[in-house]
């Protein structure tokens, strides 16, 4: 999800900028496909009963808006996609990590079985929330740059694009709220009253991945730059 993706996004990048200008009918079916593709990995992330299942149906979501931004080849595109890329990178990968020191204690992944961790794992359980704020583009965080990027070049490209990524941003808001509840509060299960506590990896881990999205909003030039 952090790498794999990534080089798919370069890929499409490179490709695409040997086919400028696009022809209409070549482009237009994968901007159709790339938008519902938003809304329907989002709508699917809101019926998953599986963690990693989520959280990959998620990073689906978001390539498919990094494509739509890919395709219409404008210097604000194709900056929010290269800044999406990396921010989601970061993000989607602290993801895992969480979903997996989850999944070490408790030996599943299913949502209704892993409830109230908050009690057992409280700063487990703030990670959790600043990551799933950060999945959804809170303030000030870089997703929501690279959002803001792709949402304003897409509107100006097509005016009705802003109903799809504006219904898609509304259910990414709700699966990441979704998740932390479902995860985080509730009352823990009898079986899971003895559980070993984080180490300090987990949290180094966790900390390798936000830190330098917390740095890169302070100076976005860095990955923002590069088609301007």
């Amino acid at each position: 999800a952090a790498i794999l993706l990534k080089l798919g996004g370069y890929g499409l990048i490179r490709i695409s900028s040997m086919l400028n200008p696009h022809p209409p009918n070549l482009m237009f079916p994968i901007m159709v496909l790339a938008l519902w593709g938003i809304l329907m990995t989002s709508s699917i992330c809101l019926r998953q009963t599986d963690l990693k299942a989520l959280i990959a149906y998620s990073s689906v979501s978001h390539m498919g808006l990094v494509t739509a931004a890919i395709i219409v080849q404008t210097p604000w595109s194709l900056t929010g996609a290269m800044t999406l890329m990396i921010a989601h990178g970061l993000t989607s990968s602290a993801l895992f990590a969480l979903a997996n020191t989850n999944y070490e204690r408790t030996h599943t992944r299913t949502l209704l079985l892993v409830r109230g961790l908050q009690l057992a794992f409280p700063l487990m359980s703030t990670w959790w929330l600043l990551t799933n704020l950060t999945n959804m583009a809170m303030p000030p965080t870089i997703n929501l740059l690279g959002e803001l990027f792709i949402i304003s070049t897409l509107f100006n490209w097509s005016t009705p694009t802003i109903i799809i990524t504006g219904v898609g941003t509304l259910i990414t808001a709700t699966y990441s709220l979704y998740m932390f509840l479902m995860t985080q509060r509730g009352s823990i299960s009898t079986q899971f009253r003895l559980l070993p506590p984080t180490h300090t990896r987990e949290h180094l881990t966790l900390t390798l991945h936000l830190l330098p999205l917390g740095l890169l909003i302070m100076k976005p030039a860095l990955i923002s730059g590069l088609f301007t």
